[in-house]
């Protein structure tokens, strides 16, 4: 068998307690390798740059350029994976929106926890810890039940496409006392759909999320209308959600 190769780290913290501490912890797994670590967005730029590493660690609070600020030079290299004690709904979606692939609070993840996250970001897998995943959900469940459309699409720009993916079922079970009544009878298929719609994904998103065509998402999404009547995404939203509202527009 092929021998694996490592995944390769860069840590930055201007703690260097902390820095030592997570360098310790990774170093010791047979297939991950510390390859850098920064005292702040300065030097995690330049070990990113210098090292094209698999992953980056990423603290927000740094002196000099500080985590946030240095997210969007980051992300030019490699996938930034936010580990920090900043736990702020607003600092979350900030790193989100910068291009952050995770975000992780101390104290909400266990050693082997970390560990797997960091080898599912190598993979393109996002992952959230309690207080931060809490932040995604509240703003897709706000944006779902309180604005049209148009306002959804435009506000769920905040969280990248694999970031509203990866949240899928934590939305489905968030939403599940609101909706799902006996009059809809939709089919498993249906439902995962349903809740992406529900999210603000588009089409193309949810295609990609589910691993089919754009022209089978229509199909099932005719078929959900049918079910739910209703002839737009913002109408099937507010049953499916089983709000009053009933947002204006949308198209299959």
């Amino acid at each position: 068998m092929p021998e694996r190769v490592p995944v390769r780290v860069v840590v930055a913290d201007d703690n260097p307690v902390v820095r030592a501490g997570l360098t310790a912890l990774l170093s010791g797994r047979e297939d991950i390798e510390v390859v850098a670590q920064a005292a702040d967005g300065h030097e995690a730029c330049e070990a990113a740059a210098r090292h094209r590493p698999d992953v980056v660690l990423l603290d927000v609070r740094m002196p000099g350029l500080d985590g946030l600020s240095a997210l969007p030079r980051l992300v030019r290299h490699a996938p930034v994976l936010m580990l920090t004690y900043s736990r702020e709904p607003g600092t979350v979606q900030e790193a989100l929106r910068h291009g952050a692939v995770g975000y992780l609070v101390h104290g909400e993840f266990t050693p082997d926890e970390l560990v797997a996250a960091v080898r599912d970001v190598r993979r393109g897998r996002p992952h959230f810890t309690a207080s931060s995943g809490a932040v995604v959900l509240a703003r897709l469940r706000e944006g779902a039940t309180a604005m049209s459309v148009e306002e959804l699409a435009g506000e769920q720009r905040e969280f990248p496409p694999y970031v509203l993916s990866q949240m899928q079922s934590d939305v489905r079970q968030s939403t599940a006392g609101g909706r799902q009544g006996p009059d809809h009878h939709l089919s498993a298929r249906e439902a995962e759909i349903m809740d992406l719609i529900a999210s603000g994904m588009t089409n193309q998103q949810i295609a990609a999320a589910c691993f089919i065509t754009e022209k089978t998402v229509k199909n099932h999404i005719n078929r959900i209308f049918a079910k739910l009547h209703s002839t737009t995404r913002g109408e099937a939203t507010a049953k499916w959600l089983g709000t009053d509202a009933h947002p204006r527009g949308g198209t299959r």
